[in-house]
């Protein structure tokens, strides 16, 4: 069972600016929660370790298998994946000069086939939302530099 995510967010910056800042894929983390660590093996390999449901985590090696400067970065993920995956994020100039419009489409197969993705949704892992979630984290790094959180805030009365 394949599991296919796309979403789109527009974003007040240079397509050159995003590019180059997501073409590091060490930064990744910072705004994709999902996301324990990336390591750039080299101009084309990857090893990523994401977070999985009930405290557990998987990991993977990524080859880029399309790479145009400022316009779009695909990969998929090789042999002996934990979670086995593709995708590409392609970055284009927004109508009326409004930056950039991100879009990232991602295909995976879920660890445990439909039942593994059902548990996955159970513990808000679900991939929609969180591509979502990833993006806009994305967008507020980009044009504000940090990304607003009500982490470690006090708590109202209920």
């Amino acid at each position: 069972m394949t599991i296919k995510v796309q979403k789109t967010v527009t974003i007040n910056k240079s397509a050159d600016e995003l590019y180059r800042y997501w073409h590091n894929f060490e930064h990744l983390p910072k705004f994709m929660k999902h996301l324990k660590f990336v390591k750039v093996y080299n101009e084309q390999r990857s090893h990523w370790i994401a977070n999985a449901p009930l405290g557990g985590s998987v990991e993977w090696d990524a080859d880029i298998v399309e790479d145009r400067e400022n316009e779009l970065i695909a990969w998929t993920s090789v042999a002996g994946a934990d979670v086995h995956n593709s995708g590409l994020v392609r970055f284009t100039k927004a109508p009326g000069d409004r930056g950039t419009e991100v879009k990232v489409v991602m295909q995976y197969d879920p660890p445990g086939g439909t039942l593994g993705a059902t548990i996955a949704k159970l513990f808000g892992e679900e991939p929609e939302q969180q591509i979502g979630d990833d993006l806009r984290r994305f967008k507020m790094l980009m044009e504000a530099g940090e990304i607003a959180t009500t982490e470690g805030q006090p708590r109202g009365r209920g």
